[in-house]
Protein backbone atom coordinates (compact mmCIF):
# COMPACT_ATOMS: atom_id res chain seq x y z
CA UNK A 1 0.00 0.00 0.00
CA UNK A 2 0.77 3.97 -0.69
CA UNK A 3 -0.15 6.65 0.64
CA UNK A 4 0.81 9.77 -1.44
CA UNK A 5 -1.98 12.08 0.19
CA UNK A 6 -1.17 12.88 3.92
CA UNK A 7 -4.34 12.53 6.23
CA UNK A 8 -6.22 15.98 7.59
CA UNK A 9 -8.07 14.62 9.64
CA UNK A 10 -7.55 13.03 12.87
CA UNK A 11 -9.68 9.95 13.42
CA UNK A 12 -9.77 8.99 17.10
CA UNK A 13 -10.45 5.47 17.10
CA UNK A 14 -9.40 2.59 19.54
CA UNK A 15 -8.81 -1.17 18.61
CA UNK A 16 -12.39 -2.33 19.38
CA UNK A 17 -14.17 1.09 17.15
CA UNK A 18 -11.64 0.27 14.67
CA UNK A 19 -13.02 -3.45 14.84
CA UNK A 20 -16.47 -2.55 13.59
CA UNK A 21 -15.08 -1.11 10.32
CA UNK A 22 -13.41 -4.32 9.03
CA UNK A 23 -14.90 -7.41 6.96
CA UNK A 24 -12.21 -9.80 8.36
CA UNK A 25 -11.48 -11.59 4.78
CA UNK A 26 -10.07 -15.08 3.67
CA UNK A 27 -10.41 -15.30 -0.05
CA UNK A 28 -7.30 -17.14 -0.66
CA UNK A 29 -7.78 -20.07 -3.25
CA UNK A 30 -6.02 -22.42 -0.98
CA UNK A 31 -8.35 -21.96 2.00
CA UNK A 32 -9.97 -24.70 3.64
CA UNK A 33 -13.45 -25.05 5.59
CA UNK A 34 -10.38 -25.18 9.07
CA UNK A 35 -9.02 -21.85 7.55
CA UNK A 36 -13.02 -20.56 7.29
CA UNK A 37 -14.00 -21.51 10.66
CA UNK A 38 -10.82 -20.41 12.49
CA UNK A 39 -11.56 -17.24 10.68
CA UNK A 40 -15.12 -16.84 11.92
CA UNK A 41 -13.89 -17.67 15.41
CA UNK A 42 -11.01 -14.93 15.28
CA UNK A 43 -13.82 -12.61 14.00
CA UNK A 44 -15.93 -13.22 16.54
CA UNK A 45 -13.14 -12.84 19.19
CA UNK A 46 -12.27 -9.58 17.49
CA UNK A 47 -15.47 -7.81 17.30
CA UNK A 48 -15.34 -7.19 13.50
CA UNK A 49 -18.56 -6.05 11.24
CA UNK A 50 -18.31 -9.54 9.03
CA UNK A 51 -16.31 -11.93 8.06
CA UNK A 52 -15.63 -12.38 3.62
CA UNK A 53 -15.29 -15.48 2.43
CA UNK A 54 -15.41 -17.40 -1.22
CA UNK A 55 -19.28 -18.00 -1.63
CA UNK A 56 -18.47 -22.11 -1.59
CA UNK A 57 -17.88 -21.88 1.75
CA UNK A 58 -21.16 -20.53 2.37
CA UNK A 59 -23.82 -21.60 4.22
CA UNK A 60 -21.62 -20.54 7.60
CA UNK A 61 -22.41 -21.36 10.95
CA UNK A 62 -22.33 -17.94 12.87
CA UNK A 63 -22.72 -17.98 16.61
CA UNK A 64 -25.51 -15.86 18.31
CA UNK A 65 -25.41 -13.26 21.32
CA UNK A 66 -27.81 -13.22 24.43
CA UNK A 67 -29.72 -10.66 22.29
CA UNK A 68 -30.54 -13.19 19.67
CA UNK A 69 -28.92 -11.56 17.07
CA UNK A 70 -25.25 -12.92 15.00
CA UNK A 71 -22.14 -12.09 16.46
CA UNK A 72 -21.31 -10.96 13.33
CA UNK A 73 -22.67 -10.83 9.40
CA UNK A 74 -21.23 -12.68 6.58
CA UNK A 75 -19.82 -11.06 3.32
CA UNK A 76 -18.98 -12.47 0.07
CA UNK A 77 -17.80 -12.20 -3.45
CA UNK A 78 -18.89 -12.31 -6.79
CA UNK A 79 -17.46 -11.98 -10.52
CA UNK A 80 -13.99 -12.58 -8.36
CA UNK A 81 -11.63 -11.78 -8.74
CA UNK A 82 -11.52 -10.52 -12.70
CA UNK A 83 -14.75 -9.38 -13.01
CA UNK A 84 -14.61 -10.93 -16.36
CA UNK A 85 -17.95 -12.94 -15.96
CA UNK A 86 -21.13 -12.14 -17.60
CA UNK A 87 -23.65 -9.99 -15.69
CA UNK A 88 -26.09 -13.07 -15.67
CA UNK A 89 -23.16 -14.79 -14.17
CA UNK A 90 -22.64 -12.72 -11.52
CA UNK A 91 -26.17 -12.09 -10.67
CA UNK A 92 -26.72 -15.88 -10.13
CA UNK A 93 -23.93 -15.98 -8.03
CA UNK A 94 -24.35 -13.70 -6.15
CA UNK A 95 -28.36 -14.44 -5.32
CA UNK A 96 -27.12 -18.24 -4.67
CA UNK A 97 -24.63 -16.55 -2.16
CA UNK A 98 -27.98 -14.45 -0.52
CA UNK A 99 -29.74 -18.06 -0.48
CA UNK A 100 -26.95 -19.60 1.45
CA UNK A 101 -26.78 -16.54 3.87
CA UNK A 102 -24.70 -13.88 2.85
CA UNK A 103 -25.64 -10.60 3.93
CA UNK A 104 -23.22 -8.63 1.83
CA UNK A 105 -21.66 -9.21 -1.56
CA UNK A 106 -18.80 -7.85 -2.96
CA UNK A 107 -18.82 -7.58 -6.76
CA UNK A 108 -15.90 -6.98 -9.28
CA UNK A 109 -16.80 -4.47 -12.38
CA UNK A 110 -15.33 -5.66 -15.99
CA UNK A 111 -12.11 -3.18 -15.50
CA UNK A 112 -11.63 -3.37 -18.99
CA UNK A 113 -14.99 -1.69 -20.02
CA UNK A 114 -14.39 0.65 -17.38
CA UNK A 115 -10.72 1.51 -19.22
CA UNK A 116 -12.44 1.50 -22.79
CA UNK A 117 -14.67 4.11 -21.24
CA UNK A 118 -17.64 2.16 -21.35
CA UNK A 119 -19.34 3.32 -18.60
CA UNK A 120 -23.06 2.90 -19.33
CA UNK A 121 -22.21 -1.24 -19.82
CA UNK A 122 -20.28 -0.93 -16.32
CA UNK A 123 -23.47 0.85 -14.86
CA UNK A 124 -25.62 -2.71 -16.22
CA UNK A 125 -23.48 -4.99 -15.27
CA UNK A 126 -23.80 -3.38 -11.52
CA UNK A 127 -27.44 -2.86 -11.86
CA UNK A 128 -28.14 -6.71 -12.95
CA UNK A 129 -26.08 -7.67 -9.89
CA UNK A 130 -28.00 -5.28 -7.84
CA UNK A 131 -31.75 -6.37 -9.47
CA UNK A 132 -30.47 -10.24 -7.99
CA UNK A 133 -30.03 -9.45 -4.92
CA UNK A 134 -31.56 -6.26 -3.66
CA UNK A 135 -32.32 -4.06 -0.47
CA UNK A 136 -31.66 -5.19 2.42
CA UNK A 137 -28.52 -6.96 0.61
CA UNK A 138 -25.79 -4.79 0.96
CA UNK A 139 -23.91 -4.31 -2.88
CA UNK A 140 -20.60 -2.95 -2.45
CA UNK A 141 -18.51 -2.44 -5.96
CA UNK A 142 -14.59 -3.38 -6.39
CA UNK A 143 -13.56 -1.04 -8.84
CA UNK A 144 -9.99 -1.82 -8.83
CA UNK A 145 -8.98 1.35 -8.56
CA UNK A 146 -4.71 0.98 -9.00
CA UNK A 147 -5.48 0.02 -12.36
CA UNK A 148 -7.77 3.01 -12.98
CA UNK A 149 -7.43 6.64 -13.83
CA UNK A 150 -8.68 9.49 -11.29
CA UNK A 151 -11.18 10.30 -13.93
CA UNK A 152 -12.03 6.54 -14.41
CA UNK A 153 -12.59 6.20 -10.68
CA UNK A 154 -14.75 9.21 -10.55
CA UNK A 155 -17.07 7.79 -13.56
CA UNK A 156 -17.26 4.42 -12.33
CA UNK A 157 -17.77 5.73 -8.63
CA UNK A 158 -21.02 7.41 -10.61
CA UNK A 159 -21.88 4.24 -11.97
CA UNK A 160 -21.70 2.36 -9.16
CA UNK A 161 -24.40 4.96 -7.10
CA UNK A 162 -26.29 5.33 -10.69
CA UNK A 163 -26.83 1.21 -10.27
CA UNK A 164 -27.83 1.08 -6.92
CA UNK A 165 -25.04 -0.53 -5.13
CA UNK A 166 -23.97 0.73 -1.22
CA UNK A 167 -20.94 0.61 -1.28
CA UNK A 168 -17.51 1.13 -4.06
CA UNK A 169 -14.52 -0.54 -3.25
CA UNK A 170 -10.85 -0.31 -4.19
CA UNK A 171 -9.37 -3.52 -4.71
CA UNK A 172 -10.15 -7.40 -4.62
CA UNK A 173 -6.39 -7.19 -3.68
CA UNK A 174 -5.17 -9.89 -6.73
CA UNK A 175 -4.64 -7.00 -8.79
CA UNK A 176 -0.72 -6.30 -9.97
CA UNK A 177 -1.69 -3.01 -10.17
CA UNK A 178 -1.55 -3.08 -6.37
CA UNK A 179 -4.62 -2.17 -3.46
CA UNK A 180 -5.79 0.58 -2.07
CA UNK A 181 -4.02 4.26 -1.55
CA UNK A 182 -4.90 6.94 0.13
CA UNK A 183 -5.35 9.07 -3.00
CA UNK A 184 -7.78 6.94 -4.38
CA UNK A 185 -10.23 6.36 -1.36
CA UNK A 186 -10.43 10.18 -0.69
CA UNK A 187 -10.97 10.34 -4.50
CA UNK A 188 -13.77 8.12 -4.26
CA UNK A 189 -15.30 9.37 -0.73
CA UNK A 190 -15.18 12.74 -2.42
CA UNK A 191 -17.03 11.63 -5.50
CA UNK A 192 -19.83 9.75 -3.96
CA UNK A 193 -20.35 12.07 -1.10
CA UNK A 194 -21.29 10.33 1.73
CA UNK A 195 -24.24 8.80 -0.33
CA UNK A 196 -22.20 5.49 -0.43
CA UNK A 197 -19.63 3.52 1.58
CA UNK A 198 -16.13 3.32 0.47
CA UNK A 199 -14.17 0.40 1.28
CA UNK A 200 -10.92 0.37 1.22
CA UNK A 201 -8.84 -3.43 0.85
CA UNK A 202 -5.67 -4.52 -0.69
CA UNK A 203 -2.48 -3.81 1.02
CA UNK A 204 -3.42 -2.76 4.23
CA UNK A 205 -1.27 -4.06 7.08
CA UNK A 206 -0.53 -1.93 9.99
CA UNK A 207 -2.83 0.51 12.36
CA UNK A 208 -1.44 3.38 10.89
CA UNK A 209 -2.33 2.28 7.37
CA UNK A 210 -6.05 1.36 8.11
CA UNK A 211 -6.35 4.77 10.41
CA UNK A 212 -4.68 6.33 7.24
CA UNK A 213 -8.08 4.86 5.10
CA UNK A 214 -10.67 5.92 7.64
CA UNK A 215 -9.39 9.27 7.73
CA UNK A 216 -9.51 9.60 3.85
CA UNK A 217 -12.89 8.72 3.94
CA UNK A 218 -13.44 4.94 4.24
CA UNK A 219 -16.33 3.53 6.44
CA UNK A 220 -15.41 0.04 5.93
CA UNK A 221 -11.92 -1.63 5.62
CA UNK A 222 -11.16 -5.00 4.36
CA UNK A 223 -8.53 -6.99 6.35
CA UNK A 224 -6.84 -10.11 6.07
CA UNK A 225 -4.41 -9.63 9.03
CA UNK A 226 -6.83 -7.86 11.30
CA UNK A 227 -5.46 -9.12 14.46
CA UNK A 228 -2.24 -7.79 13.59
CA UNK A 229 -3.47 -4.19 12.60
CA UNK A 230 -5.60 -3.98 15.97
CA UNK A 231 -2.94 -5.48 17.93
CA UNK A 232 -0.65 -2.23 16.43
CA UNK A 233 -3.33 0.52 17.17
CA UNK A 234 -3.34 -0.97 20.70
CA UNK A 235 -0.08 -0.84 21.07
CA UNK A 236 0.92 2.19 19.34
CA UNK A 237 -2.50 4.08 21.44
CA UNK A 238 -1.77 7.71 19.95
CA UNK A 239 -3.91 6.79 17.37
Amino acid sequence: MTTDDTPTTHVPLDAVGLARFVDHTLLKPEATRADVEALVAEGVELGVYSVCVSPSFLPLEIPVGLDGAPDLLVATVCGFPSGKHHSDVKAAEAARAVADGAAEVDMVIDVGAAKERRFADVARDIAAVRAAVPAPTVLKVIIESAALTDDEIVHVCQAAEAAGADFVKTSTGFHPAGGATVHAVRLMSQTVGGRLGVKASGGIRTAADALAMVEAGATRLGLSGTAAVLAGLTADGDY
